[in-house]
């Protein structure tokens, strides 16, 4: 089967396409790339000048951040023609500026058209604490985030990630969290888009945490994003990556592919793959599954095709 450019892009406004549409996926479970997997291709020195720095940048002049080799607009195309992966989760601090540019978006958007691409969810990062112990600032979060709604609709994504931060007693946090979160959820319902929280450092890292903000926002809208590798609460604490994956998966609506260096037999060295996806099918997960390389021993280049050979590999030995 094959679509025209205008075709493609109607029915990914519309939501109409699905995996068997673009094709790419294995026995039971796609595969998708994070653009964060890019980082240093597209952010270059821009991103290593120093965090405050960097964030200060985000505000008053984002694009100016980009200092790689290649543009955030080369993205789709990079996955297709590098890789042969058919769909995307972008970052939104890479078009940071961009949220309401609707030529920005048009011209996103057609080129993940013109190369069978299915764009999946924006991870939006650096706009607020959902889980803010002020209920003003937790509110300016919230509207902070719709932007990227009005964003994510308009490539034809199906979800946002978000992030759970707060502050105070453990306890309180998840409330706090909760609460801002079932308000954005309300908000993405409009677009019929869902809001997915990543274990993304703070208490979110904390599984049992993490899903009981879950169950006491109880948004039909509201899931996970269960990432394999971010599960540092502190600098000295951190939580079992596999309970943690385990408890997330019920909720689950996407899955981050988290790697950062293999060995001599392209095993990931931190986490063991065949024991996280067996996790992931146990789940009854049938969807995206994101590659995230985040190491340094490779080029992210070679990192992303380590990360798509082992998944490969591992879902092949797995039988759902």
């Amino acid at each position: 089967m094959s679509f025209t450019r205008r075709q493609i892009i109607l029915a990914t406004a519309a939501g109409c396409f699905t995996r068997r549409a673009f094709g790419s996926q294995s026995a039971w479970f796609s595969i998708s790339l994070a653009e964060w997997s890019l980082h240093r291709t597209f952010f270059g020195k821009g991103f290593y000048s120093g965090f405050g720095a960097f964030g200060q940048a985000l505000r008053t002049d984002p694009d100016s951040v980009l200092q790689g080799g290649r543009h955030p607009l080369e993205f789709a195309a990079i996955a297709r023609n590098q890789f042969d992966i058919d769909a995307v989760e972008y970052v939104n601090t890479f078009f940071y500026g961009h949220a309401e540019d609707t030529k920005y978006l048009n011209e996103l958007a057609a080129r993940a058209a013109d190369n069978g691409v299915q764009s999946l969810l924006i991870m939006i990062d650096a706009v607020g604490a959902l889980g803010a112990a002020d209920s003003d600032e937790r509110n300016a979060a919230v509207e902070a985030h719709r932007p990227w709604l009005h964003a994510a609709e308009h490539l034809g994504c199906h979800a946002i990630r978000v992030n759970a931060a707060s502050t105070g007693a453990k306890a309180e946090q998840q409330k706090l969290a909760a609460d801002g979160l079932s308000a954005l959820a309300e908000h993405a319902r409009e677009h019929s888009l869902d809001v997915l929280v990543e274990n993304h450092g703070g208490w979110s890292s904390d599984a049992a945490w993490l899903a009981g903000v879950m169950r006491t926002a109880n948004q039909p809208n509201l899931g996970t994003l269960p990432d394999f590798g971010n599960f540092r609460i502190s600098a000295d604490s951190t939580y079992d990556r596999y309970q943690g994956v385990t408890q997330l998966m019920p909720f689950a609506r996407a899955v981050s592919a988290k790697s950062y260096d293999f060995d001599a037999s392209g095993n990931e060295t931190t986490i063991d793959y065949a024991k996280m996806m067996k996790i992931v099918l146990d789940a009854g997960y049938r969807g995206y599954v994101g590659i995230e390389y985040e190491g340094s021993g490779l080029s992210e280049f070679d990192g992303i095709r380590a990360t798509q050979r082992l998944l490969e590999r591992v879902g092949a030995n797995l039988t759902p």
